[in-house]
């Protein structure tokens, strides 16, 4: 792999989720992430990742418990910096969840669903979990010269439900199909895990800092 390394990549840390495996996929595609609550750090970035695991209201609560909302709408709305959302993390960037009360950064129109269970399969269970294949992906640069039949590995019980079509950058299915990775300029996300799926992963995040 060849990856532009000059590019200050920042991995946003409002203490939701495994920081720790986001850093290590980028440094085995030679990237040396940052990891960072702090606004003035946030502020330098080239790049910005946003991860999470769990509640959509907690991780709210907690970018606008550390004072972190102000500079990541700066950064993105303003300054046009691109920001790569997974897992909860895409899920922020739409303007509300289903999940509790809280507004989302509202980067991308839609929101946040649970799982229609009256469409599930008797032996589907919620959370999906585990590797899927995705589809529809080939308008996107995230996407280019992605390994054959693309899989990742999912974990949630919540998924997007996106205004814009176009916005839609790739689906997966679990019973029906669903949004599984966004893009409307400088804003993108993935409802699955890039840093636990392995070569498709790190295909991903080069493409990431390659073409952004």
């Amino acid at each position: 792999m060849t990856v532009n390394k000059n590019n200050i990549v920042v991995i946003i840390d409002y203490s939701v989720g495994n920081l720790g495996s986001v850093k290590n996929m980028f440094k085995r595609i030679g990237v040396n992430a940052v990891i960072t609550g702090k606004a003035d750090e946030i502020a330098k970035a080239d790049k910005l990742i946003l991860p999470g695991v769990g509640r959509f209201d907690y991780g709210m609560e907690q970018l606008n418990k550390l004072a972190l909302v102000d500079i990541i709408k700066q950064k993105v709305e303003k300054d046009k910096t691109p920001i790569l959302g997974i897992c909860l993390g895409v899920q922020l960037l739409t303007e509300y969840s289903e999940e509790g009360n809280v507004v989302g950064l509202g980067f991308i129109k839609g929101k946040t669903v649970a799982f229609d269970k009256t469409k599930l399969q008797a032996n589907q269970k919620i959370p999906h979990m585990g590797w899927t294949n995705v589809k529809e992906y080939s308008s996107s640069k995230l996407f280019k010269d992605m390994y054959d039949e693309p899989r990742f590995y999912f974990v949630h019980s919540y998924h997007l439900q996106i205004d814009n079509p176009e916005d839609i950058m790739v689906k997966a299915n679990y019973s029906y199909d669903f949004a599984a990775g966004v893009e409307c300029g400088n804003v993108l996300g993935v409802q699955f895990h890039p840093e636990k799926s392995h070569k498709y992963g790190m295909k991903l995040l080069e493409n990431y800092i390659n073409n952004y």
